[in-house]
């Protein structure tokens, strides 16, 4: 059983089309990159994975759980909203974090405030509290970064604070881990620092949606690549085979803009 299943997905904001008939699987472990063009809805489609938007049809479903159901009112309640989004880690382009907290401070939060609605936290608090810091420190070591716990983001590199980021996303567990553009907002030279984490994240087999400009780490390192355009999926297929050798002339067209440094980055 695949563990995400997103059928028939549509967006619109007002009379513009951002994303038609979006459809597609994932397998546990599987990391899919998408690409494509500036406004072609892959940025789109990761909010409404996330439930930061409301697709207008269509539904999503996680591990055979129907999460979202254009059809059934039942399952858009706002109410659920922030269970639902606890499936889905998102990295955001511009890292996001909490300037007033340190770099564990901002990968502990949300599982602090989520542990103070388990029915044990007030005989157990602080040995909860203990477990989830360690836990920080943990994820704040896979990511490289264990001597700059105690430092502020503006402390921080670029791709330090991504970094920070990306474990305050692991922090609670997601069945699916989705970046948007991870890089786009870093120097060149802090780049390859924030890749070499998503690599090893791939090596490990975690489950994830990665929106990437980067062709060669997209083919190195998907399993599986989608190309959109003008909202709908022109192309999936393996990820080197579509890079290099794509069925249909407007993924060829969008490859050889992007390799004449014609596209936008």
């Amino acid at each position: 059983m695949a563990i995400l299943d997103v059928q028939h997905i549509e967006k619109h904001f007002g009379a513009t089309r951002v994303l038609e008939d979006i459809s597609f699987q994932m397998e546990q472990g599987q990391a899919l990159a998408i690409i494509g063009s500036s406004g072609s809805g892959k940025t789109t489609l990761l909010r409404c994975l996330n439930f930061l938007e409301s697709p207008d049809q269509g539904k999503i479903v996680v591990n055979g759980e129907t999460l979202f159901d254009a059809a059934d009112p039942a399952t858009q309640k706002e109410a659920e909203v922030r269970k639902k989004r606890l499936h889905f880690g998102l990295v955001f382009q511009s890292f996001n974090l909490f300037p007033q907290y340190t770099a564990l401070e901002n990968v502990t939060l949300a599982p602090e405030l989520l542990a103070k609605e388990r029915p044990d936290f007030r005989t157990r608090k602080r040995e909860i509290l203990e477990d989830i810091r360690l836990q920080g420190k943990n994820l704040l070591g896979r990511m490289g970064l264990e001597n700059r716990a105690d430092h502020y983001p503006h402390q921080l590199s670029g791709g330090q604070q991504q970094r920070v980021a990306i474990a305050r996303a692991l922090a609670l567990k997601p069945d699916i881990l989705c970046f948007d553009e991870p890089t786009s907002a870093l120097d060149p030279e802090l780049t390859g620092e924030v890749l070499k984490v998503i690599r090893e994240l791939a090596e490990q087999k975690t489950t994830m949606i990665i929106v990437t400009h980067e062709m060669a780490f997209a083919r190195d390192v998907a399993d599986q690549v989608i190309f959109m355009d003008e909202g709908i999926i022109v192309e999936r297929g393996d990820a080197r085979q579509v890079i290099e050798h794509p069925r249909e002339e407007r993924t060829r067209q969008f490859l050889s803009r992007y390799a004449e440094g014609v596209e936008e980055r």
